[in-house]
C-alpha cells in the first residue's frame, strides 16, 4: 500500500558568500518537500556536515577557501558518501564544468541564476528519486530510457520539449542515451547555443562525434540549426536549443 507520507529531502548548502547561502536557502526552502538542514562556508565543513546530517543532496560552489568545490566533491566521491550533488557557482568554462560532471552531478547551475531554475532541479530530482527507487529498470531498454528521462516530467524531457520528439527511443546506430543527455546538458548550461566544438569540449568526446548527436537533436526538433557568418573564414554552425 502507497503511503500518504511525502519524502523530505535534506539539503545541505556548502556556499562561501552569506548573501548566496541565504538566497539558495530561501529559494530551495519555496519548493515543496526540500529542506535546508545545514550550510557551510568552505569544503572542509561543508564534509563535516555532511558526515553528521546525511543529507540527501548538497548544492556546491566552486570556488571557496579551505577547499574548494572540485575537491570537495572528488573527496565526497572518495568517501562513497551516499549523496547527491548540484553544482552552483560563477564557473563556467569548459574544463570545470566537464570535471564536475565527470565526478557525478546531478546539475550545473550557473550564478547568477532565478528561482525557477533551481526549482526545474529540485523538481527533476523529486521525479528520478521516484523513478530509481519505484520503477526499477529490469532491460536494457528501460536503463537507457530512465537515464535520459530521468528527472523528465511526464510529458516532457529536460529540454521541455515534447517526450515524443526527445529522441529516447531507437536511437541511430553509434548514438546512445547517455552522451545524448551530455549534450542536452551542455546546451542547456550555454544558452546562447554551442558549436559541435564547444560541445565536445564540454562533454569530453570527439568533435566529429559531438557533430552527429547535434545534427540528431536538431533533425529530431530539440534545437535549431544557427550559421554565425560574423568574423573571418568560415561560417559557425551553431545549435540552439528550443524554448
Amino acid at each position: 500500500m502507497a503511503s500518504n507520507i511525502e519524502t523530505v529531502f535534506k539539503v545541505v548548502l556548502i556556499e562561501d558568500d552569506p548573501m548566496v547561502q541565504e538566497v539558495n536557502r530561501q529559494f530551495i526552502e519555496q519548493v515543496n518537500g526540500f529542506q535546508v538542514v545545514g550550510i557551510a562556508g568552505n569544503g572542509n565543513d561543508g564534509l563535516q556536515l555532511v558526515r553528521e546530517l546525511s543529507p540527501n543532496l548538497v548544492f556546491l560552489d566552486v570556488f571557496m577557501p579551505s577547499l574548494g568545490g572540485i575537491e570537495t566533491l572528488q573527496r565526497l566521491r572518495t568517501m562513497a558518501l551516499p549523496v547527491d550533488v548540484v553544482a552552483v557557482t560563477a564557473a563556467k568554462d569548459a574544463e570545470t564544468i566537464r570535471t564536475m560532471l565527470r565526478h557525478g552531478v546531478f546539475d550545473y547551475i550557473i550564478k547568477p541564476f532565478k528561482l525557477e531554475r533551481v526549482k526545474q532541479t529540485l523538481e527533476r530530482y523529486r521525479l528520478q528519486h521516484t523513478a530509481w527507487t519505484e520503477v526499477p529498470p529490469v532491460t536494457q531498454d528501460d536503463l537507457d530510457r530512465l537515464l535520459l528521462t530521468a528527472g523528465a516530467s511526464e510529458n516532457t524531457v529536460h529540454t521541455g520539449a515534447p517526450r515524443q520528439h526527445s529522441g529516447q527511443d531507437d536511437l541511430p546506430k553509434g548514438l546512445n542515451a547517455i552522451t545524448l543527455n551530455q549534450v542536452l546538458q551542455a546546451l542547456r548550461l550555454q544558452g546562447g547555443g554551442l558549436s559541435a566544438e564547444e560541445a565536445a569540449a564540454a562533454v569530453g568526446i570527439a568533435r566529429v562525434t559531438a557533430r552527429r548527436y547535434l545534427d540528431y537533436l536538431e533533425k529530431t526538433g530539440l534545437v535549431n540549426l544557427e550559421v554565425n557568418y560574423g568574423g573571418v573564414g568560415r561560417p559557425v554552425n551553431r545549435y540552439v536549443e528550443k524554448r
